[in-house]
C-alpha cells in the first residue's frame, strides 16, 4: 500500500488530496474545511447522516481517476444535501467544487 498527498490551492483556501493505493485499486479524496470530494468508493449519503458535505467524482473501472493529478479534471457525479447547500452540483467541474469546500 502507498499513500500520496497533494495540496490544491483555490481562491478560498487550500484543499488536501489523499490517495491510498493498493495493487489494482485506489481510494482518492480531497478535503477542505467545509467538506470533501471523493471517488465512488465513498458513500455520500452516509456522510450526510453525519452532517458532512460530500460529493462523488466521476470514476469507473474503465476510466478511473487514478491519480491526484487527474482529480481536478473530473466532474461531480453526485452531491449530498449538505454539499448542495455549498453550491456543489452534479456535472460541476471538480476544480470549481474545490473552492466551495476550501
Amino acid at each position: 500500500m502507498e499513500v500520496h498527498t497533494k495540496t490544491y490551492r483555490t481562491a478560498n483556501g487550500s484543499v488536501e488530496g489523499v490517495q491510498v493505493k493498493w495493487a489494482g485499486f485506489n481510494i482518492l479524496l480531497a478535503a477542505g474545511a467545509k467538506g470533501f470530494l471523493a471517488c465512488p468508493a465513498i458513500d455520500a449519503d452516509a456522510c450526510q447522516r453525519y452532517g458532512v458535505a460530500a460529493a462523488i467524482v466521476e470514476s469507473t473501472p474503465d476510466n478511473p481517476i487514478g491519480t491526484l493529478e487527474r482529480f481536478p479534471n473530473r466532474k461531480v457525479t453526485k452531491s449530498n444535501e449538505k454539499a448542495q447547500t455549498l453550491g456543489i452540483s452534479e456535472g460541476m467541474d471538480v476544480s470549481d467544487a474545490f473552492a466551495l469546500i476550501a
